[in-house]
């Protein structure tokens, strides 16, 4: 438990060693399973008050379901559409980087505080979008910053576009509340 709180800390730290690091650490997947998680739980349970007991359910089922597809679609994208000749890349290796770039996302429990929810979860989001830059570029290889953020800006777009159709489908909103 102490590798995998020392890893979620440099990660929230933006520390680009550590994404290198669980990039080529096949081993780390089950960690990176677990931050997703724990982001997720967290965002969860930050949300309570307003989503429930099923919100929370939902929440952390369409987090990992989110990250899972993200990722795919960033390999796609960063690999066959947007790739530079240095770019070499596996399913893994971005499902390792992004999983542990949603480290910051913990910080979203915070949002049971009356008043935070709102703030706490903008905060979150844009340090994960952080995060999430240093992970695709580091995993795809790219010696570009822009191009990273294309990636994942091409691929959230989508993969929201996506999510929130499966989730209008079985009646439930974006929040994680029925509509």
């Amino acid at each position: 438990m102490q590798a995998l709180t020392g890893r979620m800390l440099r990660a929230a730290k933006l520390e680009v060693s550590l994404y290198e690091e669980v990039e080529a650490d096949p081993t780390a997947m089950a960690q990176a399973m677990t931050v997703v998680v724990l982001s997720a739980v967290a965002a969860g349970l930050g949300s309570a008050r307003h989503a429930g007991v099923g919100g929370l359910l939902v929440v952390t089922i369409v987090a990992l379901a989110g990250w899972y597809l993200w990722a795919f679609l960033t390999y796609w994208i960063g690999t066959r559409l947007l790739p530079l000749p240095t770019t070499r890349a596996d399913y893994g290796e971005l499902l390792r980087t992004i999983g542990f770039s949603s480290a910051p996302g913990v910080i979203r429990v915070l949002g049971i505080i009356p008043g935070l929810a709102g703030i706490v979860s903008l905060v979150a989001a844009v340090w994960m979008l952080i995060a999430m830059v240093i992970a695709v570029r580091q995993a795809l290889d790219f010696t570009s910053t822009p191009r990273a953020v294309g990636v994942c800006l091409i691929g959230w777009i989508v993969q929201a576009l996506l999510l929130a159709a499966v989730l209008g489908m079985f009646g439930w909103g974006i929040t994680g509340r029925p509509v």
